[in-house]
């Protein structure tokens, strides 16, 4: 078997297979490309897979997310913690509200927010009388958070959580699939195409309730009423309400179809990755790096295989050349957030949140994705080795 060295490329890509084809051909041949039937079908799928029937797909994860803050009371003023290890979106999404945000440092092995930084963060913001009122929780990685001591102290503290799993679609926190909002008033993916499953772009909001849905099907479409009341059944098949001010979220049906069809697969990619992972973690053993920590009774969805260089004569910089001159795809996920420079001007600087700017320093992707196969590893480990082998 040879290398795949044009998917080694990629840190992450799409998997298309003739069924994908053949599901976005049936939409051109349909009456349909907006607002059909595979739009129900994607969600209905969707909701089965995470045990929750309350799913709205939408055109971007980060559409998702601003719909989960608005269904859940989000209003000027507020105050929102996140984690400064995630993609600008999670906290954007809450900006755009009026909303103010804060950041709590991460846990050094799962990369995730730490529960114990959190409290003591609490403990200071309740002397201060300043609680946040949304903590938005993100499963790096795919690799599920502590739900149930972050939700313990939510309780305690009173502040709403939103999970932001745009990594997460697959993943379980101890025998419960992350999307089923055990501990949250909801969880939104992300079907961009480096995610565990494509509709090319694309995001999902999963709720609650039936109410949240139909509000969130009504935020999805401009504010117009999803439902069919008495009252607008008596009127003309033309007339419609608005009764609220809305956005244009929605997902296509070609994005649907596509999205349906790569559902059906997704165990099958989660194993890969998983699989795909173990070969990196045994391989790499021996080599100066780190690995995330996966909690136990949790099963990541391997979004991402980072490491962490641990030894300071290396320089990830030198690495990340290194490894695009043999044309093995990388990447830094993320930048903190905080030391972007709109949110310097908000007041955050270096050294606020030391946890996540050493991950930063020494963190990298590697290639991880369900077009790999482990003789594709072997070549991405042997040239590691290289380049650590240098003195």
């Amino acid at each position: 078997m040879s290398i795949n060295k044009k998917a080694l490329e990629f840190y992450s890509t799409q998997s298309i297979n003739e069924q994908d084809k053949e599901s976005i051909l049936e939409v051109l041949d349909s009456d349909y490309l907006s607002r059909g039937p595979k739009i129900q079908q994607f969600e209905q799928k969707l909701g089965k897979l995470c045990n929750n029937k309350y799913a709205v797909s939408v055109n971007s994860a980060t559409s998702a997310l601003q719909l989960a803050y608005e269904i859940n009371g989000i209003k000027k003023g507020d105050l929102v913690w996140t984690t400064p290890i995630t993609f600008v979106a999670t906290s954007n999404a809450a900006l755009l509200f009026g909303a103010k945000i804060d950041f709590v440092d991460i846990s050094p092995e799962t990369l995730n927010i730490c529960p114990t930084l959190l409290e003591k963060k609490l403990k200071k913001a309740e002397f201060h009388s300043r609680l946040p009122d949304f903590l938005t929780v993100v499963h790096f990685g795919g690799s599920p958070c502590n739900m149930k001591k972050l939700y313990d102290l939510s309780i305690k503290y009173d502040f709403k959580i939103i999970e932001d799993a745009s990594h997460a679609l697959g993943a379980s926190y101890k025998d419960k699939m992350i999307g089923e909002n055990n501990f949250s008033l909801a969880s939104v993916f992300s079907f961009h195409p480096v995610k565990m499953i494509t509709t090319g772009e694309g995001g999902a909001v999963l709720l609650n309730s039936e109410k949240d849905q139909i509000k969130a099907l009504s935020l999805r479409s401009h504010g117009i009423d999803p439902t069919k009341s008495l009252e607008i059944n008596k009127k003309p098949g033309w007339y419609y309400e608005q009764s609220e001010l809305g956005y244009n979220f929605r997902m296509s049906e070609l994005q649907a179809a596509l999205g349906s069809s790569q559902i059906e697969r997704l165990n099958q990619f989660i194993k890969k990755r998983n699989v795909l992972a173990k070969y990196y973690k045994k391989h790499l053993a021996v080599l100066p790096v780190k690995f995330q920590k996966i909690l136990p009774n949790c099963v990541s969805s391997y979004h991402l295989f980072t490491i962490e260089l641990t030894d300071k004569n290396f320089s990830r910089d030198e690495l990340y050349r290194f490894l695009k001159e043999n044309k093995i795809g990388c990447q830094v996920h993320y930048i903190p957030v905080h030391l972007q420079p709109y949110y310097k001007r908000q007041g955050f600087s270096d050294g606020m949140f030391r946890n996540a700017e050493n991950y930063f320093k020494n963190c990298l992707s590697l290639p991880l994705h369900q077009t790999l196969n482990e003789i594709d590893l072997q070549y991405v480990c042997n040239k590691l080795k290289d380049f650590f082998s240098k003195s």
